[in-house]
């Protein structure tokens, strides 16, 4: 009897070890779960740099003075010569001059390219042409909101030299003054703006100078 039932034993284990095929349901469930886990990290990852993004832009912006702020919105709406809320490669680089930016090809088309959106439709179906791109107020006002509070406190203030000083004379007489508080409605007396020369002329030579004016400002 114990040699006729050595082949039932085997028989049954070779068959029952032959005849069943690994399980891999489970690890394809498990790589298409990792798959879409790394999705939706990937997506909330971009929505947190995004939100931070709109964060520092909001506080940069916060920074600016309420006349800045005018000034950059000013600057966008007089440039903006087909009011459609968008500005191309042209009046973006007009509109930064008139902010007192003088900004080289290279780095408007680099802005563009980073902040900038296609025009719609587009102006070509080539693949060899390259859409125009437009940028949007918001965009505008994220970059020129960074480029003024980067800008040398000095800078701006030769910019508000350079408008007393009518003609580009290197100073300011007293002539300037007083078209100056002409146009700006203050009705100063001839021997209080005498004064404000007298006050700041460290040369005696009856003009303020451009360090002498810079020497007004810092102190």
């Amino acid at each position: 009897m114990a040699s006729s039932s050595h082949p039932t034993f085997l028989s049954r284990q070779h068959g029952t070890s032959l005849g069943k095929l690994p399980d891999r349901s489970r690890d394809t469930a498990f790589g298409e779960m990792s798959a879409a886990q790394k999705r939706e990290t990937q997506r909330l990852e971009r929505e947190r740099e995004r939100a931070e993004k709109e964060r520092l832009e909001r506080e940069e912006q916060n920074q600016l003075t309420e006349e800045q702020k005018e000034e950059i919105k000013e600057a966008f709406q007089l440039f903006d010569l087909d009011k459609d809320q968008k500005i191309d490669y042209h009046e973006f680089k007009v509109a930064m001059k008139a902010l007192g930016f003088e900004v080289p090809k290279s780095e408007i088309l680099s802005l563009l390219q980073t902040h900038g959106a296609p025009a719609q439709p587009p102006t070509s179906n080539s693949p060899l042409h390259q859409p125009r791109l437009l940028l949007g107020f918001a965009q505008f006002q994220s970059i020129m909101s960074k480029k003024i509070l980067e800008r040398d406190p000095r800078e701006e203030i030769l910019r508000a030299f350079d408008l007393f000083d009518e003609g580009g004379k290197g100073k300011i007489n007293l002539q300037d003054l007083r078209r100056v508080a002409r146009e700006l409605g203050e009705g100063l007396e001839e021997e209080e703006l005498m004064a404000m020369i007298e006050e700041f002329d460290m040369d005696g030579d009856g003009a303020i100078n451009r360090e002498e004016f810079l020497g007004i400002c810092l102190q």
